[in-house]
């Protein structure tokens, strides 16, 4: 997990607003909080101590768990029409609204 630039300018510090999630990102929240954390315990303690934090906005930024659930309900779709579960319209239908 790299925090800091290599090499510090006056560029880095004016660019380094680009990549963060500050700039009406949809993590931003989380970004928030693990940098207050990072800021409150240091870089080499925060590493340990934030974990849970990186770890919400990571998923955040990637949404794998998301997907690994959305992928988990279509291969369960496929194997229920496969065995003949679901025919007709059934195998069509949309999940509830709050299913995922």
């Amino acid at each position: 997990m790299s925090i800091s630039p290599f090499l510090r300018s006056p560029f880095t510090d004016v660019t380094g607003g680009l990549v963060s999630q500050q700039m009406l990102g949809r993590c931003q929240k989380q970004e928030g909080r693990f940098m207050d954390c990072l800021e409150a315990y240091g870089l080499d303690r925060g590493k340990v101590k934030c974990a849970s934090l990186f770890e919400d906005f990571h998923e955040c930024q990637t949404s794998t768990k998301q997907f690994k659930r959305f992928m988990a309900m279509r291969y369960e779709r496929d194997r229920q029409i496969s065995e003949g579960k679901l025919k007709g319209d059934a195998k069509y239908e949309s999940p509830k609204v709050d299913s995922y």
